[in-house]
């Protein structure tokens, strides 16, 4: 007779069949009872409504949103193929956003199907699903993204409400750059005669420079017999100027948000300090506050360690043999790995207090704290050597967030436009608060980005005369409901004024 875990693994490799077909939504019917219920009690699959659920891990805590927003866009896509087949596609507004790189959660997600109840779903974490009945556009003006039907760019554009110019202001602005000509969006506007429509548009590509299509948009429906005029439907002018045919929406989204939030960054953080800084007592500061800062930057992160364990690492009194416990060992690599990336960031800060840009230095510096700080796990065995090649090459979650990071296709492009940012950037204090910020909303790594964006942090703490800054473990739920605000609102100043109060 089968044991208890031969039973589970027998479970275990049903739903493992299930997960590599793709499947994010497992339906009462792709299980028999037995196997479900032995599933959701060793808390492998989560329920989300009646007959439908998700693929959970065991070791979450009751309640955690993880799984819920890992698993948001993939079960909604295969909720609703299963629901409504070919006759259901996302709102103009949510196109326009996922066309411009924001997969953030929403609080409700908006569908259109020829089959809609005009019901609203209620879904985990305070998220539903309301499919109202309308009708759909022509197959010409769709397209799939990762299973989603979402309309195509212009179409979206098109049939987008006044509302979202002023609402998502950076994501209207990355979309409407992807635009390379007025030939792109007046088929539908003649056709349909939209001249509200293409007045807001002209407005809108004349608002973001692009004026030249402004004025073919409305000489051509002028031509065609429609009086149109040109009406702006953002609520201010861009700070700054996008490029033209280059560039993808999230890079041009990145460099939008950064022009939007330097300025409350600025305001909301203490000005610099002129005064010389003598380079020898700050550095030998710094060196003494790393066992208070990697005790709170790892427990931040969940690693479980101690400020002994780290101070042994830290006086070389230490070695991973003497820890049997995976777990523990685990976490003291971590410490290790923590040690050497600190190290070699003290030689960052060396470089910017004797007068180096700092944006050139963490650029050529961030790859080698990376590297240190994984060394020891991979040399150790509990990690791969490939883990130290740098960007990552798949998805990244952050835990219990309806952000979700940019895809991995264009990491290397996100990254590049940050340090051109961060090196331009004039503002000290916006690039203590945006260097961090915009390195975590990128998410470039697999992991260790939170400790490497505090370690970019005070380096331009330091090119600003600040003092490096700790961020209290006892504060973690503050600092990343402030990270959460800043990356779903675009409000950067409940971070600013965050960090602005780690400064003594």
């Amino acid at each position: 007779m089968a044991t208890s875990k031969e039973k589970l693994a027998n479970s275990l490799k049903i739903l493992t069949t299930l997960q590599d077909d793709g499947r994010m939504a497992i339906r009462s019917s792709d299980l028999t009872r037995t196997h479900r219920e032995r599933l959701l009690k060793s808390g492998f699959l989560q329920e989300v409504m009646k007959g439908w659920y998700i693929i959970s891990r065991p070791d979450q805590t009751g309640g955690e949103s993880t799984a819920w927003y890992v698993s948001f866009w993939g079960f909604c896509a295969d909720y609703l193929n299963s629901r409504f087949g070919e006759t259901w596609c996302l709102s103009p507004e949510q196109s326009l956003l996922l066309h411009a790189g924001n997969q953030t959660v929403p609080p409700q997600l908006l569908v259109r199907s020829t089959k809609g109840s005009n019901k609203v779903v209620h879904l985990p974490h305070d998220t539903s699903l309301l499919a109202i009945r309308a009708s759909i556009p022509k197959n010409s003006d769709m397209e799939e993204k990762e299973g989603l039907r979402i309309y195509s760019l212009t179409s979206a554009l098109i049939n987008a409400s006044p509302s979202f110019f002023t609402t998502h202001e950076a994501d209207a602005r990355a979309t409407l750059a992807l635009v390379r000509d007025a030939s792109e969006v007046l088929p539908s506007l003649l056709d349909n005669g939209h001249t509200t429509i293409a007045g807001r548009l002209a407005g809108a590509f004349e608002n973001i420079d692009r004026s030249r299509i402004a004025d073919d948009i409305v000489q051509t429906m002028r031509a065609a017999g429609y009086e149109v005029r040109k009406k702006n439907p953002f609520s201010n002018q861009p700070s700054i100027a996008l490029p033209i045919n280059s560039g993808s929406a999230p890079v041009h989204r990145l460099r939008l948000m950064w022009a939007e939030m330097r300025e409350p960054a600025s305001a909301n953080f203490p000005a610099p300090q002129s005064q010389q800084i003598d380079i020898h007592a700050y550095l030998k500061t710094v060196d003494e506050k790393f066992t208070t800062d990697a005790y709170h930057s790892l427990s931040i992160e969940g690693h479980q360690v101690d400020k002994e364990l780290i101070e042994r690492i830290k006086s070389g009194h230490w070695s991973p043999a003497e820890i049997e416990d995976g777990r523990n060992s685990r976490n003291a690599l971590a410490a290790k790995g923590y040690f050497q990336a600190f190290q070699k960031v003290q030689f960052s800060l060396k470089r910017v207090l004797e007068g180096e840009d700092p944006g050139l230095v963490v650029k050529d510096e961030h790859g080698v704290w990376y590297r240190e700080m994984f060394q020891p796990g991979v040399a150790a065995g509990l990690l791969l050597p490939s883990d130290l090649a740098g960007y990552r090459n798949s998805p990244v979650y952050i835990s219990n967030s309806r952000y979700v990071p940019p895809s991995k296709a264009v990491v290397r492009d996100l990254m590049a436009a940050y340090f051109e940012l961060i090196t331009t950037e004039i503002d000290p204090a916006a690039r203590v608060v945006l260097g961090h910020f915009a390195f975590v909303f990128i998410h470039p790594y697999l992991d260790g980005n939170g400790r490497i964006g505090r370690f970019l942090m005070n380096v331009m703490a330091a090119a600003g005369g600040y003092p490096w800054m700790v961020v209290p473990v006892q504060r973690r739920d503050v600092y990343m409901e402030a990270l959460e605000v800043g990356s779903v609102s675009g409000d950067i100043r409940p971070f600013a004024r965050f960090l602005a109060g780690l400064i003594a």
